[in-house]
């Protein structure tokens, strides 16, 4: 499934965006959606997942507390609020999707198949 990621920008220290991320002509039935970030010259990381049913998601501990990934089914869009932003927050974001990712695999990004360009966030100090 093609991932189309929007809403990165540019932001003071403390401030908030929200990205959004769809598959056009696409839905996401079935499938665990994931944000992962990465820093020009360092590996991709993981940010936040949730499952198709919107159980309890995950975090990586650098953004729990701060950022809330939720989707809407209905509307066949991933969301990343993202609040108290910090300039190490600062990185592209990718949005992406597994429809038979296990949990123990949630924060490889090796382990998911379909990703959309990035979304630039840059954090000022």
């Amino acid at each position: 499934v093609q991932l189309q990621a929007s809403g990165g920008g540019l932001v003071q220290a403390g401030g908030s965006l929200r990205l959004s991320c769809v598959a056009p002509g696409r839905t996401f039935s079935g499938y665990t959606l994931a944000w992962f970030r990465q820093v020009t010259g360092k590996e991709r990381e993981f940010v936040a997942a949730i499952k198709w049913a919107n159980s309890n998601p995950f975090y990586a501990d650098s953004v729990k507390g701060r950022f809330t990934i939720s989707r809407d089914n209905a509307k066949s869009t991933l969301y990343l609020q993202m609040n108290s932003l910090q300039p190490e927050d600062t990185a592209e974001y990718y949005c992406t999707a597994s429809r038979t990712i296990i949990t123990s695999n949630l924060r490889v990004p090796s382990s998911y198949a379909s990703w959309g360009q990035g979304t630039l966030v840059t954090v000022s100090s």
